[in-house]
């Protein structure tokens, strides 16, 4: 249900820059999330798509661009990219890791008319 709340204000932020950059209808939003973000693109887009009715945005696209985990192994010091599958350090197997990134959650652009 935090989907509605982060769209209401993904929604906010995007009428406003159209408004102020005289656009006259917002085609896509584009976003840039991390795997551990908890946003699911897909909840963003129904949520999009009623509360966006008779605005700007209305029939705006949502779409999504992920970043990779990043992690520092803390017994060998590598710094590598690994997925929420294979949750170990590629060169010594350790799984005492630093998260360096995985948690982003960023509107990237916006596509509009003028």
């Amino acid at each position: 249900m935090h989907e509605l709340a982060i769209t209401q204000q993904i929604l906010e932020f995007t009428l406003r820059t159209a408004r102020e950059r005289g656009a006259k209808r917002v085609t896509a939003i584009r976003l840039r999330l991390g795997p551990f973000s908890g946003v699911v693109p897909e909840c963003i887009q129904i949520y999009l798509d009623v509360l966006a009715k008779d605005t700007e945005a209305e029939g705006a696209k949502i779409e999504t661009a992920w970043e990779p985990l990043r992690v520092k192994c803390l017994d060998c010091g590598l710094e590598s990219e690994i997925d929420r599958r294979h949750i170990a350090c590629p060169q010594c197997g350790s799984v005492r890791l630093h998260r360096l990134s995985g948690r982003e959650f960023l509107i990237e652009s916006l596509e509009v008319e003028s």
